[in-house]
């Protein structure tokens, strides 16, 4: 079978790590842009934990999936993927113009329709992960670490937005006590204000998601359409069950024909991949690990990294950012396809990630405060927990693509539930019984 022209293959991987881009920007914008709304809104520094239940409760998506499945039998996913897409334009756009508007509710002021939105986008978001990973099933196995690369810049992006912003810039400046003119005794902290607005920071977002649902279409116009014959002159081809083996041979991504051949050996292979014990410890892992990554550690980063200074918090988040595309682009060079390599690897998360619990229970005063070595620590370790965790989340679904669009769409459902246990999990000792402590900004709280 002849090659792809290597033109057509890069541009389709661009498409789908720009398509990828847009499944999880809109919330992950929200996030990082929440230093900049709290001023404005009347929840104030309780958005967060209103931010929380919101993406939980955002799982209804599933089931609106779910339900959309049901009804429209036969009817693909581009319907579904385009509702996601529709609405993340649509709600961003309008949170740029509404966001700071509050309404009162039983006699307290609220930000009705930054929280009403913000569900909004929660609903798009989680529905992306099963709507999003099946249609990829009809492409080559490659096209899916693309995907993942893109979903890292769904978060990377917005990070680097916010840093453009200055996000977070202070300064501490001793001045003195109660206006007197007497020797500096206080030490204030001033808050810096940023580049550009909020307004602004949600239009270049929706802009972004705007660009994702282009790469899409342009996806739609490049390939053949899930019911025309396979084709043997671009080598991006509607897959079939029994025909990834010549597939493999048609990208020069790919890994070696005999390795997907001798995972594709059943000759049912949506049965083998879905009901058997390794399917299942893998969909198993690819659970535990979401839950990590997008529930429990995300709740603790400003308590393991803040005590360190915001340079600390911040080079974690937009590092550990860069540390997803960077797994996606190893998984396309070196694809771990072992079970008990994808355990170890596991093993080395759960590691790093139980000592960045442990500087968060011990914030405001954890080990190394104070210097050097404790700012590297915790940014590397957080670095290499993302990169880690990313790495077993893109050659997990890799494996399983060799199942088709069911297998893809158990991922998919795996990851948002292990997201969601992750977040409710966290929710109580974060927000209810208050576990974790925070500093205060120019204040030394670990001094004799």
């Amino acid at each position: 079978m002849a090659a792809p022209p290597l033109g057509r293959l890069v541009l389709t991987h661009l498409l789908v790590a720009l398509f990828g881009m847009g499944s999880w920007a809109a919330v992950n914008g929200i996030w990082v842009e929440l230093p900049v709304v709290v001023k404005e809104l009347p929840e104030g520094w309780s958005l967060p934990s209103y931010l929380s239940v919101l993406v939980a409760l955002g799982n209804l998506g599933l089931l609106l999936v779910t339900l959309w499945r049901r009804l429209a039998r036969g009817k693909g996913e581009q319907v579904p993927i385009r509702v996601v897409q529709g609405l993340g334009i649509v709600g961003t756009g309008l949170l740029a113009s509404l966001w700071n508007h509050v309404a009162p509710v039983a006699g307290k002021p609220y930000s009705v329709a930054f929280l009403t939105l913000a569900f909004v986008l929660a609903l798009a978001c989680c529905a992306s992960n099963v709507t999003f990973l099946p249609f990829l099933s009809h492409l080559p196995p490659p096209f899916l670490r693309s995907f993942f690369l893109g979903q890292g810049l769904s978060a990377l992006l917005p990070c680097v937005l916010a840093l453009g912003q200055g996000v977070g810039r202070l300064e501490c400046l001793h001045v003195p006590a109660n206006g007197t003119t007497g020797p500096p005794i206080e030490v204030s902290p001033i808050n810096f204000p940023e580049r550009f607005s909020a307004t602004t920071f949600f239009w270049v977002l929706t802009a972004l998601l705007g660009t994702s649902a282009a790469a899409f279409q342009g996806l739609l116009l490049l390939l053949p359409s899930p019911t025309s014959e396979p084709t043997t002159g671009t080598g991006l081809r509607v897959e079939t069950p029994g025909t990834e083996e010549e597939e493999e041979e048609a990208s020069p991504l790919q890994e070696p024909p005999g390795q997907v051949a001798g995972i594709v050996s059943s000759p049912d292979p949506k049965a083998h991949q879905l009901f058997s014990s390794r399917s299942a410890c893998l969909l198993g892992l690819l659970a535990v690990t979401n839950a990590l990554t997008n529930g429990v550690l995300p709740a603790v980063q400003s308590f393991s990294c803040l005590p360190y200074g915001r340079l600390a918090y911040h080079l974690a988040v937009v590092l550990g950012s860069c540390a997803n595309p960077l797994a996606c682009f190893l998984a396309m060079a070196v694809l771990c396809r072992s079970l008990a390599g994808l355990c170890g690897l596991s093993l080395l998360g759960m590691l790093l990630g139980s000592y960045l619990m442990t500087l968060a229970a011990l914030s405001p005063c954890p080990p190394l405060v104070g210097t050097s070595a404790g700012v590297v620590l915790v940014v590397l370790s957080w670095v290499l927990c993302a990169g880690t965790f990313s790495y077993i989340k893109v050659a997990i679904s890799s494996m399983l693509h060799s199942g088709g669009r069911p297998a893809l769409l158990a991922a998919g459902v795996a990851i948002q539930v292990g997201s969601l246990l992750g977040a409710v999990a966290m929710f109580p000792p974060t927000s209810i019984y208050r576990v974790f402590r925070s500093g205060k900004d120019c204040v030394d709280q670990c001094g004799p």
